[in-house]
């Protein structure tokens, strides 16, 4: 009897084996994903046929015999297949941080059938790869792979090892060591370097464990991606070099290009397109490319992003001509069949530099089925600056094939921002533009991952209808797959969601305490009092919803935004009072405003990506040696915090604003305490010499998680909103900061959307005896100085003020940051004077 079970059960894992062995290898594929993600038993409910036809991604569904048949005419098109059957049918989810997978007995016997209007699926930013996954291993990338296949993603970015192969081609040419790590970066900072941003900032991190590591590591995310049919994008030769190539070939010119305000140490250099080294370091690129990981098609190269061109004698039209000539003959020369892929976001934020002629001159040598461009900014264009839709703009870029997409995020900041209207809406507008004929699919480009993720849902799933997306039903339909159920409170909520948080765009969404290197002021995220109502509607649900893993992520989320925008107007109460010789309230304002933002960190300790912990695990998991990890575990702390060396103010500081558990405690509110202390002590605070410090530690400070996070969300969000802040009598006038005579130089960082309304800057005089005298004040835009006025204005206790006006260009705005810079003549024989800065705004 034994031995009769026992060749049934080895006859039926045969059958099993012998089944799995007949699917093809796109229906495999399809299947792993979903063992992957699900697990074997529920995966095996599910069953693909794949059906090989020349015609945009479509899949169909239907149930039988208690099975999912998921058909599909590509690998995309099953799993997108399979995860919209998951979401409508079975009200499950999964995201990055968790899921809600709830597949009954009994599966329901539903009918869907759904075609993507667009050939190409993109995601992916240049950026994510500094702000999101610089140290990602290949368990974190491999569920990376999954979320976009079950999206139904098919054109994604892969440039992970892009030195590792580089270094090869250096040192071929006969570069050292020494001169190699001058011209790279730390692995967060690799986006910039490989656009010409910036180098020279910790190249030596780039050792041979890491090449060695990121080559293996790229190995699994290109057989997976092909695996699953996707096409990657890959990386290229730009035309950036390192300076110390003169030495070899010192008869090539080499083009200074700058970025950001970097001093010139830190600055890239291009390399003249009339040279024959640029088609040799391109084609050189391209083979050992392809002799480590196989033949590509689609390589990324950007040339000009973010900076102003390079000087020559020559037209502008006729230098882009030969720029777009050498980067495409260099692929060419490399790979016969490759398509030159290029960021479209310059586009955008450059009208100054890029028009018809300009862009249609830079792809004028470029056959029009070997360009790929990435356009990929177009809640900038109808929202943000209000630009017009560079499809329009450039019509159509001349027939060259585009992406049309969203960006939703700069810095992965988690900040909630972005208008769901608009995204759920917009792309209609496209498939209905006689400018669609040259489009060539869509997407989304986030610079940073793991936030917002109800607005990554709601694009991914516009990237496969024709119709816009009711929102309406939608957040309806979201709920339930999320969270297991919609509650009529969880409904209210997101409407009032979509009208506030999810109704305004801010590019850069930071608290107050977060940007200008810790704030009193009001910061850019969407405040609006129904917010507070939305969330405590959303936090009303937990007792329904408690057991949901993915409720609970977003309860603790949504309730620590509340305590940090509570925390922000206590500061600013705080400051205020301070201004008005209130010491006491001072004091008491600042210790409740440290004490929201302790106990909004303390709630985040519980969420499952919202963690510097986990960040920092991520770096120091890179490198075996524990050298290296404090390394790299510098390098993560920078980017999220200074971004660039010591000691070098930059607009790109405090640029990633990440409300995480264990950055508030460690660093936000730490740089709070030092600022409020600073008030106390009636002394100037040293922000960056705290942010240095802290970039240089080690660890994360110990806390002890709340017993029930829920409960404790909910009392801790009625008690912060009940508090109200006594109405204080505000002038429309800007404090940016202080001044002191003990320093002759000084700078300010001032709130991007401020920049273009300054009509006055105003120096007040507060205390001291001695006179001082104002000159030299500049504003600065990304780096760069777009004012300057050189008159000398006095200051003592009898002319107590001095205004100097502004005039700024129209247009005039600040992508990275913006700052005010003077210098201040004092007499150092007497006491040391102090006072205010001020910006009056237009009204």
């Amino acid at each position: 009897m034994m031995f009769r079970l026992q060749l049934i059960l080895l006859l039926f894992i045969v059958g099993s084996c012998s089944n799995y062995n007949n699917q093809s290898p796109e229906e495999l594929a399809a299947y792993n994903v979903l063992k992957r993600t699900l697990g074997p038993d529920e995966a095996s409910k599910f069953i693909f046929k794949y059906k090989e036809k020349d015609s945009l991604d479509t899949y169909a569904i239907n149930v039988e015999n208690n099975k999912v048949v998921v058909s599909g005419n590509s690998t995309s098109a099953l799993t997108r297949g399979a995860y919209d059957y998951l979401k409508s049918a079975t009200n499950s989810m999964t995201s990055w941080s968790g899921k809600n997978i709830n597949i009954p007995v009994e599966l329901p016997e539903v009918e869907l059938k759904a075609t993507s209007p667009y050939e190409n699926r993109y995601y992916l930013n240049v950026c994510a790869f500094g702000y999101s996954t610089p140290y990602w291993d290949w368990e974190r990338w491999e569920k990376e792979i999954d979320w976009m296949a079950l999206r139904g993603i098919n054109f994604p970015l892969a440039l992970v090892a892009n030195e590792a192969i580089a270094t090869r081609v250096w040192k071929k040419l006969g570069l050292t060591q020494d001169e190699i790590d001058e011209f790279y970066t730390a692995p967060s900072l690799l986006p910039w370097q490989r656009m010409g941003n910036v180098n020279n900032l910790g190249g030596e991190l780039l050792t041979e464990e890491w090449h060695n590591g990121q080559i293996a590591l790229q190995h699994k995310i290109l057989d997976r991606i092909k695996e699953l049919n996707m096409n990657p994008i890959l990386p290229a030769f730009a035309g950036f070099v390192p300076k110390d190539i003169s030495r070899l070939y010192p008869e090539n010119e080499l083009l200074p290009v700058s970025w950001g305000g970097f001093p010139e140490k830190y600055q890239g250099a291009l390399i003249s397109p009339k040279t024959p080294l640029f088609d040799k370091i391109g084609k050189l690129f391209i083979e050992e490319w392809e002799n480590e990981f196989g033949k590509g098609k689609y390589y990324l190269a950007d040339s000009f992003n973010e900076m102003d061109l390079p000087k020559t004698d020559q037209p502008v039209t006729e230098l882009l001509a030969e720029y777009g000539s050498a980067i495409y003959e260099s692929l060419k020369s490399g790979n016969p069949d490759a398509v030159w892929v290029v960021q479209g976001w310059m586009f955008t934020y450059q009208r100054n530099i890029w028009n018809k002629e300009t862009t249609n001159a830079l792809f004028s040598e470029i056959p029009d089925d070997k360009l790929m461009i990435l356009d990929y900014a177009y809640e900038y264009n109808g929202i943000a600056y209000k630009n017009g839709f560079n499809y329009e703009v450039f019509e159509g870029y001349n027939n060259k094939p585009w992406i049309y997409g969203f960006m939703l995020n700069s810095g992965g900041k988690t900040g909630h921002t972005g208008v769901h209207d608009y995204y759920a809406t917009n792309p209609i507008e496209l498939l209905n533009s006689p400018y669609n004929k040259s489009n060539s699919g869509f997407g989304f480009a986030p610079e940073g991952i793991e936030n917002n993720e109800v607005t990554f849902e709601l694009v991914s799933d516009m990237a496969w209808t024709t119709e816009a997306i009711d929102l309406d039903e939608w957040y309806i339909d979201y709920s339930k797959s999320r969270y297991g159920a919609a509650p009529s409170a969880m409904e209210e909520a997101w409407q009032l969601l979509r009208k506030t948080s999810y109704g305004t765009m801010t590019d850069h969404p930071r608290f107050g305490f977060q940007g200008n290197s810790g704030s009193w002021s009001k910061g850019t995220i969407n405040k609006d009092p129904r917010i507070f109502d939305a969330i405590e509607k959303f936090l009303s649900c937990s007792d329904e919803l408690k057991d949901s893993e993915l409720y609970h992520a977003d309860a603790l989320e949504f309730a620590a935004t509340v305590l940090c925008h509570k925390a922000e107007d206590w500061f600013g109460y705080a400051f205020n009072a301070h201004q008005n010789s209130d010491f006491e309230t001072r004091d008491k304002a600042g210790e409740w405003a440290l004490q929201l933002l302790s106990d909004a960190d303390r709630l985040l300790e519980n969420h499952p990506t919202l963690s510097l912990q986990r960040w920092i695990g991520f770096a120091r998991g890179t490198s075996s040696d524990i050298k290296q990890q404090d390394k790299y575990e510098e390098d993560a702390r920078r980017i999220l915090t200074v971004w660039g060396p010591p000691e070098l103010k930059l607009g790109v500081n405090d640029y990633a604003a990440r409300m995480w558990g264990g950055l508030i405690r460690d660093y936000y509110r730490e740089r709070m305490a030092g600022k409020l202390e600073s008030l106390q002590l009636n002394e100037t605070y040293d922000n960056r010499a705290f942010e240095d410090a802290w970039v240089s530690g080690k660890g994360v400070s110990k806390i002890e998680p709340f017993d029930d996070p829920l409960e404790s969300a909910r009392k801790l969000v009625k008690q912060a909103i009940e508090r109200p802040i006594p109405i204080i009598v505000k002038e429309n006038d800007i404090i940016v900061g202080d001044w002191s005579s003990a320093d002759s130089s000084m700078e300010w960082p001032i709130r991007r959307a401020d920049l273009p309304k300054i009509k006055e800057i105003k120096f007040i005089y507060t205390s001291g005896t001695s006179q001082v005298g104002i000159k030299d004040v500049i504003l600065i835009a990304d780096g760069k100085a777009i004012t300057h006025n050189s008159e000398v204005k006095y200051l003592d206790n009898q002319n107590s003020a001095v205004s100097f006006p502004i005039k700024l260009s129209n247009g005039i705005r600040a992508n990275n940051g913006a700052s005010l810079r003077a210098t201040i003549e004092g007499d150092e024989s007497e006491r040391e004077a102090k006072g205010r800065v001020v910006l009056i705004l237009e009204d």
